[in-house]
C-alpha cells in the first residue's frame, strides 16, 4: 500500500488541506507511536477529513550530534507503508536542517496552521518543538486555538518494563533480545535495502549469502540469526543471517549476510527485507572452514526449528 509523501517546504495539494496531523518521529512505529496515529486517524474520519503523518527526516539528532552511530529503527519508505495501513491519508515529512531547527514555537505553530493547513494536530505527551525544545504541549494547544487547530496528547503505552519507547526497542535489539523488540513494535525489527555483491565467500562452502549493507540502520548485537526474507514479489523464505564482521575472514566487511533455505535465484541490485526473529549466537572466529561449516550447519538447523515454531 502506498501513500503520497509531502514535504513541509511544498503547498499541500487541496485535496489533503484541513487534515489532522499525528506528529511526531515515530521510528520504530511501535505500540505507543500506534496510539498516536490511531487517534490522529479516529479523529479526522469523525470530523470527515483526512489524517496526515508527519515525521522528521533526517532524525533531529543527527543534526545536533552528526557523529552518533546509527540508530534508525526504520526507513522513510518502511514508515510510508506502516502510516498507510494504519489509516493515513498521506506521510509529510520534515526535512530536519538548521532553518527548521531555528523556528521559534510560534513560528512552527504558524507553518501548521498556514502551509500545512492544519485542522488539528494529535502528539505525544512528552512532544516538543520550537527553537531549543521551547514548545511544550500545553504551548501547542495554546498556539493552536490561536491558530485555529486543536491540539491534542495520547498518554504513553506502557508495559511491565515501562512506558514503551524506541529507545527500549533500540536496547533490547543491541542485548540480542528480538522478542521484546518484536513484542513492542508489534513486528519484527527489519533491515530493507538491495542486495549488494560480497566476497562470494559462503558460496565456496555451500552457503550462499544475499547480502545487505546496513546502511543507516540501528546496528542489533551481533551474530547469527534466524530471519525470515520478504522476496521480489512478495514471497517469504526462512533463513540464517550473520550480522558482523566475519571474524573468520579477512579483511573485515560490515555486512547482514542471509542463507536462504530452499531456495536459489539471482537477487543482486533487487530491494529485500530481513527479518529478525531470533538471536542465536554470537559472532565467532574459526580455525578452519571445516569448522565454520560444521557451526553454519547447526545454526540453520536451529534456526529452521525455531521458525517452524514461531
Amino acid at each position: 500500500m502506498t501513500i503520497p509523501v509531502l514535504d513541509h517546504r511544498d503547498t499541500v495539494p487541496a485535496a489533503l488541506r484541513g487534515a489532522v496531523y499525528a506528529l511526531g518521529n515515530f521510528d520504530g512505529f511501535h505500540l505507543g507511536h500506534q496510539a498516536v496515529v490511531g487517534a490522529a486517524v479516529q479523529a479526522a474520519r469523525a470530523a470527515g477529513r483526512p489524517a496526515i503523518v508527519a515525521t522528521f527526516d533526517p532524525h533531529p539528532m543527527r543534526l545536533f550530534r552528526p557523529d552518533a552511530p546509527p540508530f534508525r529503527l526504520t526507513t522513510l519508505a518502511q514508515r510510508a507503508e506502516l502510516f498507510a495501513a494504519a489509516g493515513a491519508a498521506a506521510m509529510l515529512v520534515f526535512h530536519f536542517d538548521a532553518a527548521l531547527a531555528a523556528l521559534s514555537a510560534g513560528e512552527f505553530a504558524a507553518l501548521l496552521a498556514g502551509p500545512l493547513a492544519a485542522s488539528g494536530v494529535v502528539t505525544g505527551e512528552d512532544f516538543t518543538f520550537g527553537k531549543g525544545r521551547s514548545g511544550d504541549t500545553a504551548a501547542l494547544a495554546a498556539l493552536g486555538a490561536q491558530a485555529g487547530f486543536f491540539a491534542r496528547t495520547v498518554g504513553p503505552v506502557s508495559d511491565a518494563g515501562g512506558p514503551i519507547s524506541s529507545s527500549r526497542i533500540r536496547a533490547a535489539l543491541q542485548a540480542g533480545d528480538c522478542e521484546t523488540a518484536t513484542r513492542l513494535m508489534t513486528r519484527p525489527f527489519t533491515i530493507r535495502g538491495p542486495v549488494v555483491h560480497g566476497a562470494k565467500l559462503g558460496r565456496s562452502i555451500g552457503y550462499p549469502t544475499a547480502n545487505l549493507d546496513m546502511g543507516n540502520y540501528l546496528r542489533p548485537a551481533y551474530g547469527i540469526y534466524a530471519v525470515t526474507a520478504r522476496l521480489p514479489g512478495g514471497s517469504v523464505v526462512p533463513g540464517a543471517a550473520n550480522l558482523g564482521i566475519r571474524p573468520t575472514f579477512e579483511p573485515p566487511v560490515e555486512l547482514l549476510e542471509t542463507f536462504l533455505f530452499d531456495w536459489s535465484g539471482d537477487l543482486y541490485g533487487q530491494e529485500i527485507a530481513i527479518a529478525l526473529h531470533r538471536y542465536l549466537r554470537p559472532e565467532a572466529k574459526f580455525d578452519s572452514l571445516e569448522a565454520l561449516t560444521a557451526q553454519m550447519d547447526a545454526d540453520c538447523a536451529r534456526a529452521r526449528a525455531l521458525l517452524a515454531d514461531a
